[in-house]
This record gives structure tokens, C-alpha cells and sequence, in this order.
């Protein structure tokens, strides 16, 4: 393995030895093939990663204000890390603004290409976000949000946001999701319901059986007071003494 310098960039390069018998003499020739290590497979893979969100898309109303969102994520972190936003008009490319961010946490300077355009990430947690004022239907399209890291190899990424412009938000219909809602909260409600009376018709049967026992209790000790039993209230009799 050497080392490569073109135009001030360093490159890995893995280099392999074959050796090979010259028919016309004794002498061997040796063969060196050099490959990239980035073809080669030894290099890491892309760590850059250009992010818009789970949802790459948005739908907004004709004037209003929205944000492009988009961050940004290294591995190894970020060294004049070069950033851009593009729009898609018909097939062309506009640039939106552009920065260098020499660092992470640092707020760039950024400049701005499109009216109605700010600058709302401010680096802050890895946030290149923008914001459009007022927008209009020439707006609406394909936002690219594109990165270069230097300390990467410049190696580069980038992410796609859609922006969709409409004269009015569309009315979802909820009945479907009304009716299956108040059909769960109708079912629950019967279970609870249904559990209520369950305990409350046990607590009555408990109850009643626990009378039912004192009554009994309190029978059987007036049969035995009646019959002159053990433990009755009746005048025994003392048994006369023999003279």
C-alpha cells in the first residue's frame, strides 16, 4: 500500500505483486497492479448522510410560509463541510443559497440566491434548513438539499424535499374513522359496564350468603335454648340430696 498526491489530495491506493517466468530468459518480471482503495473496498463507506425527514413531501396552501427541512450526519464528523439548496425548475437546477461550514455548531454565513428565501437552521444540531415566504405556485417542486465533506475524502450526499403548492388544503373525510372510533369506545364501554354489574352481582351474593349464615347461626341457638340444652337459659332443677 502507497500513497498518491494529485492536485493536493492524498488517496489510498492498495498495490498487489505477480510475478511471471520470461520465456526468452531466466529472468522473473514482476507485475504491480494498483487499485483504489475506495474501489477496493478497504476505505469506509459513505458516512455523509443529507436527511429531509420520514416525509419528503409537503402540501401548502398558495401564501403561506413553510420550512425545506434538512440535516446533516457524519460518522467522523465535519470539516468545511460544503452545503447547498437547488431547485428544480422544469429540469433546471437553480441554486436556492449556499455555505461552508467549518465546523460543527458554528452558524455559517450563507448566501441566498432566490427571493423569499431565509436561512433557518443555523447549524444548530446539524439543522441547514430554509424557510419560504409567501409562497407562490412557481414555488411548488423539487428541493435538492446537497453536501460535501472534505474531511471525507469530499465525499457527498444528497436528499430530495417535494413541495407541493395548492389553492386550498383538501377535507379529509373522517367518518370512516369516526365510526370505527366510536365503535371501540362503545365496545369498551360495554365491557366496563359489563364488568360492573359482575362484581357488583357477586358483592350482593356475598352478602346475602353471609346473612343467610347468621340466620342460621341464630336459629340453631334458639333450638337448642327451646330444648333445654347445653347453654340454654332454662332453670335446671338441683339434683335432692339422700338424707
Amino acid at each position: 500500500m502507497f500513497f498518491s498526491n494529485e492536485t493536493n489530495k492524498t488517496e489510498v491506493v492498495d498495490c498487489y505483486l505477480h510475478t511471471a517466468q520470461d520465456d526468452s530468459s531466466t529472468v522473473q518480471t514482476y507485475l504491480v497492479f494498483c487499485i483504489p482503495a475506495s474501489i477496493s473496498g478497504v476505505w469506509y463507506a459513505q458516512a455523509l448522510e443529507m436527511s429531509v425527514g420520514k416525509i419528503p413531501f409537503l402540501e401548502a396552501v398558495n401564501g403561506s410560509t413553510v420550512v425545506i427541512p434538512c440535516t446533516y450526519a457524519s460518522c467522523i464528523g465535519i470539516k468545511n463541510l460544503y452545503f447547498n439548496w437547488q431547485f428544480n425548475d422544469n429540469g433546471t437546477m437553480q441554486k436556492v443559497c449556499e455555505s461552508v461550514i467549518p465546523s460543527e455548531g458554528i452558524e455559517p454565513h450563507v448566501s441566498i440566491y432566490r427571493e423569499r428565501v431565509e436561512f433557518v437552521g443555523k447549524n444548530h444540531n446539524n439543522n441547514i434548513s430554509i424557510l419560504l415566504w409567501n409562497i407562490t405556485f412557481e414555488d411548488g417542486g423539487e428541493y435538492t438539499c446537497f453536501g460535501r465533506n472534505p474531511k471525507e475524502k469530499d465525499k457527498n450526499h444528497s436528499a430530495i424535499f417535494n413541495l407541493i403548492v395548492v389553492d386550498e388544503l383538501r377535507v379529509v373525510d373522517n367518518t370512516l374513522t369516526i365510526i370505527i372510533a366510536s365503535a371501540v369506545g362503545g365496545a369498551i364501554a360495554l365491557l366496563m359496564g359489563f364488568m360492573l354489574l359482575k362484581n357488583l352481582t357477586l358483592f350482593v351474593l356475598a352478602k346475602l350468603e353471609e346473612k343467610n349464615k347468621e340466620c342460621l347461626v341464630t336459629s340453631s341457638g334458639i333450638d337448642n335454648t327451646e330444648n333445654g340444652l347445653s347453654g340454654s337459659k332454662a332453670d335446671s332443677k338441683p339434683t335432692p340430696k339422700k338424707k
